[in-house]
């Protein structure tokens, strides 16, 4: 039976696996990770907020606001203003249509992925795994000064 160690190891491989696999399919497709990101985050046509995309998804400030940029200049994307400093990112028309023909073959080969293991308790339990790391990772003592 595996240790704990083992099983984080084989855990972090399969991260590491599934991360490369998304790589390569976007290099084949032509659009930049983060850019797949982004239309990834607002696919389901609710607006968002950069703040919002940024702490969900993990990508850096000024990186999304540059794709928020280039991709406004395209015309796939507008901003709504919230009343506040904040703006929310919505697609246009062209942008729905554009994030239909990129997301759609990779949200079908998802689910037939996903299908064996919706029956199991897998994202809840990969949710509770990342909850529990988060805890961990807080609570950990800082590094000692090394001389």
């Amino acid at each position: 039976m595996p240790t704990g160690r083992e099983d984080i190891r084989r855990l972090m491989i399969a991260i590491n696996r599934v991360d490369e696999l998304y790589y390569q399919t976007l290099r084949t497709r032509g659009i930049k990770e983060n850019a797949f990101v982004l239309f990834y985050a607002i696919a389901d046509g609710k607006a968002y907020s950069q703040k919002r995309i940024c702490q969900e998804w993990a990508i850096p400030r000024t990186t999304l606001n540059t794709i928020v940029q280039e991709y406004l200049r395209k015309g796939y994307l507008c901003l709504a203003s919230t009343g506040g400093k904040e703006k929310e990112i919505l697609l246009t028309e062209a942008g729905k249509a554009f994030a239909q023909a990129l997301l759609a073959p990779i949200f079908a080969a998802e689910e037939r992925a996903m299908a064996p293991f919706r029956k199991t308790s897998l994202v809840e339990e990969m949710e509770g795994f990342a909850e529990a790391l988060r805890e961990e990772f807080a609570n950990m003592e800082p590094p000692t000064e090394r001389t």
